[in-house]
């Protein structure tokens, strides 16, 4: 089963292939979550594809966890292969960027951790990674566009500056490569500013990009 997502202004669709989130890629959030970046790097993990949800689809709560929350995410999609890319080649590798949503059920991942075990449950279930349509863009594209804003119920929970990732766009492209092939249709989720917070059946979500008319909306229902 291929999984797409629409491209804006356009009848085409793009194949997601690979999904790779950043974890750690803003200070104030590592501060938040109890550790340290200056000595703590990002790094990343994947999704399935099938975590993958389409704007506006209901976010399902799953059964077996008491604290589920939202990470808001700027999504930057790969255009073609390459491995081990240069940094200052890497802007070349960006097809264009979305909104996403990182759904993470914390007790299961914090019960994982305190194990020492996997936290896979807590981040690759069903629908956890919502993301808007795809717009074509490139790296030069992307700086007119202001903070990153994510509301829940109209109240807003989080806002960052995608400028001040610790890692910037070019980097995480560089890094992640030297460990796996970038493939077209990859997307890359690069993490979350400060923030984040529980959502309970019944909110609505709502994650823009300041200056980006796509929104990405969600409703959060119980199992």
């Amino acid at each position: 089963m291929k999984y797409l997502l629409p491209i804006l202004d356009s009848t085409d669709t793009f194949a997601v292939n690979k999904i790779i989130c950043i974890g750690r890629n803003y200070a104030e959030h590592a501060r938040e979550m109890g550790h340290d970046p200056e000595h703590e790097p990002p790094f990343f993990f994947f999704k399935p594809q099938s975590a993958l949800a389409q704007n506006g689809a209901d976010f399902i709560y799953p059964h077996y966890s008491q604290q589920v929350e939202h990470e808001l995410e700027l999504v930057i999609a790969i255009g073609k292969s390459g491995y081990q890319i240069a940094e200052d080649q890497a802007g070349e590798w960006v097809a264009g960027f979305a909104l996403g949503l990182d759904m993470t059920c914390r007790d299961i991942q914090k019960a994982a951790k305190a194990m020492g075990r996997p936290w896979e449950l807590a981040k690759g279930f069903d629908g956890s990674a919502p993301c808007s349509a795809i717009q074509r863009a490139s790296l030069a594209d992307l700086e007119p566009f202001g903070e990153l804003v994510l509301t829940r119920n109209g109240r807003e929970v989080q806002r960052g500056d995608w400028r001040d990732m610790v890692w910037s766009i070019p980097a995480l492209i560089a890094e992640v490569s030297r460990y796996v092939r970038l493939e077209a249709g990859d997307l890359i989720f690069t993490g979350t500013p400060a923030g984040v917070g529980p959502v309970e059946p019944g909110d609505e979500l709502v994650a823009r990009l300041e200056g980006f008319t796509e929104e990405l909306r969600l409703q959060v229902v119980a199992a």
